[in-house]
């Protein structure tokens, strides 16, 4: 995996909040949402059936109904259709609002008959590059499971749906709570992807750092750093959504599936273990880098030191030659009226070089030139 090098803007470090003296109650919808598309998943342990709904109303015949139904919202990008789903599920203002604007810090909320999740879900991108990051939200009825994500292109539920679909496993033997639980536990392994993914880089990065720093590797280290912050504030208030679950007693969320929410709740554990270590070793590669950014350094400083030091002595003995005094008088070189004088200044200059270079060399200045890299 290849991140790139540019810094982008992520949502993922910003929660919603509205304005000040805004109606409680009140969506807002960004312009460029996508247009909300219906799925219901009806099954029971017989079988399953997957319809594309039209209008939000054709799915109040299945809310009383004694199968499991699943009701799948992939978008945000139409207020009456909210609305007019909100009516269909009775859904109170505030668990609205909470579902269309966007992004909700995770969290649990208990209403009448329904149990409210907010979620954050976490998937690569189809380039390998980075990931995406957007809201799931829960609304956990007796025989129904309503949830609404941001985007139709992203979601790791795709297992889950072939689970209902083929009758495989126990989640067609039990009821919504379990699908819950299921989809759930797919969000919280959807981070095992990326992070492999950047641990993949990171390894990358190592090596980088070690053999070619460059400005381009320190911005790499940045993003990724950037990233897994990202990523940490995603998972967090999971782990406190996952405890409340477990923690508090509801008649919607049963016995047997807390027992499941406890694996789940070990996962996200995991994942913010890894995500600390690869924080901690992206904050030892800036320290690498920093390193060996001055090592380099003092390595040409080396080899500046090096030539400095060997032509000293010739630019004195040439400085010395080259002042203009007239040989004739007494007191002023002689040596300008030696035969081959000229000869003999610069075999004393090259003897002097060879030796500096010899002493230098036996002193072990000269081994780590090959590290060197222009």
């Amino acid at each position: 995996m290849n991140l790139p090098i540019e810094v982008e803007e992520e949502d993922y470090f910003d929660y919603f909040y509205n304005e000040p003296g805004s109606i409680p109650g009140t969506l807002l919808i960004e312009d460029d949402a996508a247009p909300p598309v219906l799925f219901l998943i009806d099954y029971n342990e017989e079988g399953a059936t997957r319809s594309k709904l039209n209008t939000p109303e054709e799915i109040s015949p299945y809310l009383d109904s004694d199968s499991v139904s699943w009701i799948d919202v992939q978008g945000l990008g139409n207020e009456d259709v909210l609305r007019r789903l909100g009516k269909v599920f009775g859904l109170h203002p505030l668990v609205l609002e909470d579902i269309v604007n966007v992004p909700q810090r995770p969290k649990v909320e208990e209403y009448d008959k329904q149990l409210l999740i907010v979620l954050r879900m976490v998937t690569p991108k189809e380039d390998g590059k980075r990931f995406v990051s957007e809201q799931v939200s829960f609304i956990l009825g007796d025989r129904y499971l309503l949830t609404v994500q941001e985007e139709p292109d992203y979601d790791p539920f795709g297992p889950v749906r072939e689970r209902i679909r083929s009758n495989k496993g126990m989640i067609c033997r039990h009821g919504a709570d379990y699908l819950t639980y299921a989809l759930i536990d797919a969000i919280v392994d959807g981070f095992f992807p990326v992070l492999e993914a950047y641990g993949e880089e990171l390894e990358t990065l190592e090596d980088d750092v070690v053999d070619n720093p460059s400005r381009a590797t320190l911005e790499r280290i940045h993003q990724v750093k950037r990233d897994l912050l990202g990523l940490r504030r995603a998972i967090w208030p999971q782990r406190e959504v996952i405890n409340s679950l477990l923690r508090d007693t509801t008649a919607l969320m049963g016995d047997t599936v807390r027992i499941y929410l406890r694996d789940c709740y070990d996962h996200v554990v995991q994942v913010l273990e890894i995500i600390e270590n690869y924080r901690e070793l992206a904050s030892s590669l800036m320290d690498v880098y920093l390193s060996s950014i001055s090592n380099k350094m003092n390595e040409v400083m080396k080899v500046l030191t090096i030539i400095s030091t060997i032509f000293i002595p010739l630019t004195f003995i040439a400085g010395v030659y080259g002042m203009n005094f007239n040989p004739e008088l007494p007191g002023n070189m002689p040596e300008l009226e030696i035969p081959y004088a000229y000869v003999i200044c610069w075999i004393v200059m090259l003897a002097i070089a060879g030796a500096l270079i010899l002493y230098f060399k036996r002193r072990g200045w000269f081994d780590n030139f090959s590290g060197i890299k222009h």
